[in-house]
This record gives C-alpha cells, sequence and structure tokens, in this order.
C-alpha cells in the first residue's frame, strides 16, 4: 500500500469534504440512525459522574448524539460545516422541546474555534478525527479544544 505525503495531499481534495457531508446529509435524512452512538452513551455516564454541563460538540452530522445528550440534560453548542445537518438538529431540537439545550453554529473544524477561553466543560466528537485531515489542522484542532475547555475539561 502506498502511503500519502502530507506534502501530497491537495487542499481541493480536503476541501471537497463539505459538499460530500453537505450532499449525504440532504439526501439520507437518518443516515446514521438515531439511536445515540456507543461513544455517546459512555461519555454521558462521565459527563455525569463529573457534574459537566455545558458541551461543544464537534462535527454532530444529523444530531444523534447531540439530541441524546440533551436528552440527559446537557447543554450544547454543536459546530459543524453541513447546514443540512444542522438544519436537522434544529428541526429535531424543536420537535422535542430541546431548542433550549441545544445551539447550532455553522463552522469548518479546520479554522479557530470561534468561542472564548475556558468556555466548556467538555468537548466530545464521534468519528470527527477520522476525517481527512493534515498534520497542522489537527494540531490547531487540539490546540483550540485545549483553549476552550475549562480547566480539568474532557475532550
Amino acid at each position: 500500500m502506498k502511503r500519502i505525503k502530507e506534502g501530497n495531499l491537495k487542499i481541493e481534495h480536503l476541501n471537497k469534504q463539505e459538499q460530500h457531508w453537505e450532499n449525504m446529509f440532504s439526501n439520507r435524512l437518518e443516515m446514521f440512525g438515531t439511536s445515540p452512538s456507543l461513544a455517546a452513551q459512555k461519555a454521558v455516564k462521565i459527563f455525569k459522574r463529573e457534574k459537566f454541563t455545558n458541551i461543544l460538540e464537534l462535527g454532530p452530522g444529523q444530531g444523534r448524539d447531540t439530541i441524546f445528550f440533551a436528552q440527559n440534560g446537557f447543554n450544547l453548542q454543536a459546530l459543524d460545516y453541513s447546514k443540512s445537518g444542522l438544519n436537522n438538529i434544529t428541526q429535531k431540537a424543536n420537535t422535542l422541546n430541546l431548542s433550549n439545550l441545544i445551539s447550532v453554529k455553522y463552522h469548518d473544524v479546520r479554522k479557530s474555534i470561534p468561542f472564548a477561553d475556558k468556555t466548556f466543560d467538555c468537548c466530545f466528537s464521534h468519528m470527527l478525527y477520522c476525517m481527512a485531515f493534515t498534520t497542522k489542522e489537527l494540531e490547531l484542532l487540539s490546540k483550540n479544544i485545549n483553549r476552550i475547555l475549562k480547566f480539568g475539561g474532557l475532550n
């Protein structure tokens, strides 16, 4: 198998991911189902034990974990670059009377996270790190997550 070196990555290919997810979420309204991920189920137990209340979710997709967190009483700020995914989350939140716990924001996590330092108790992302990022983008993402987490926060 041929390894791809970061210098060979074409930014235009990486930038096409946004349109890919927009197309997927627009055409398949429950692409990953409605049940929360196992990662979210385990995270809820940890977040409750640690008495966390304020979560930043990165790459929530269509919101199956977002809704689960809100149903468990957490306040969520969800960032994604799929507008149709975010619209889906907003519709679900409104239907389930959870809109007071969920805020969504269109954002590309390859750029600086648009929140003040030490804003969140924890940051959750399911499968975000499986997306195609350059090493520099991953370093920036990690630096930004560390910046927005309160002391003792979890990612």
